[in-house]
């Protein structure tokens, strides 16, 4: 029993000191970047320190639950406190495990924020089975459904490869009537349209983990229409 409680007192004592200097660097991050503390711990540039604060945060209460538990074994006599206290620990800590990394969307603001930059884009007609997935502290999955604008697509490609090129070739291979010509100029030109909407996905992804540096994972799938999905 004492080498228990000193070897809790021990792991209290430096998940504590622990604890304390990640709450001070978060605090530390929020009150640079103008932020409040609880907006600074979803929302700002350092996941890693937010990490460490709540994984030391765990292991200080999980020590706290297990120290009244070894408490009240000492003081009622009553050895069941101690399977008890591991249990409670043991449900505090996959709940905490569960909360943090499944299930849980990012917050609304971000969520909009992502949202309303997509709507706006050019090249986005309109957007289908948005979801957004906690994958650890302060990191993010989003994924969307996108109708894309082919013309945007396209007027963005041509403006920046030029239009007079391709142009020239259909041109040239119709004055030729040669349909075996046309057929691989319109093959070529199909494939340098589908390199160009992934060009545009690449973009917006990266775009997207700008706007939100906490999404660390994008997803981004063309909307087939002949699926039903809600649009959001």
């Amino acid at each position: 029993m004492q080498l228990a409680a000193l070897v809790l007192c021990g792991s209290f004592v430096i998940e504590g000191a622990s604890l304390v200097v990640a709450i001070q660097a978060v605090k530390q991050g929020a009150a640079a970047e103008g932020m409040k503390l609880r907006d600074y711990i979803w929302r700002g540039h350092d996941p890693i320190s937010v990490a460490v604060m709540t994984e030391d945060g765990a292991a200080v209460t999980g020590l706290a639950i297990a120290g009244a538990s070894l408490v009240a074994v000492h003081y009622t006599g009553n050895a069941m406190y101690d399977p008890i206290g591991s249990i409670l620990v043991a449900i505090f800590l996959i709940q905490r495990n569960r909360h943090a990394l499944i299930g849980r969307a990012m917050d609304d603001h971000d969520m909009q924020k992502v949202l309303h930059f997509l709507k706006n884009d050019p090249v986005v007609d309109a957007l289908y089975d948005c979801k957004s997935e906690v994958i650890g502290p302060g990191f993010f999955r989003f994924k969307a459904e996108i109708d894309f604008n082919g013309d945007v697509v396209v007027q963005n490609y041509l403006e920046r490869t030029g239009r007079e090129e391709w142009g020239k070739q259909f041109r040239e291979a119709a004055k030729m009537r040669d349909d075996i010509a046309l057929t691989k100029i319109m093959s070529n030109y199909g494939e340098e349209v589908v390199t160009a909407l992934g060009s545009e996905v690449d973009r917006l992804e990266k775009e997207i983990q700008n706007l939100v540096p906490g999404i660390r994972h994008v997803d981004i799938e063309a909307h087939n229409p002949t699926e039903s999905s809600l649009s959001t």
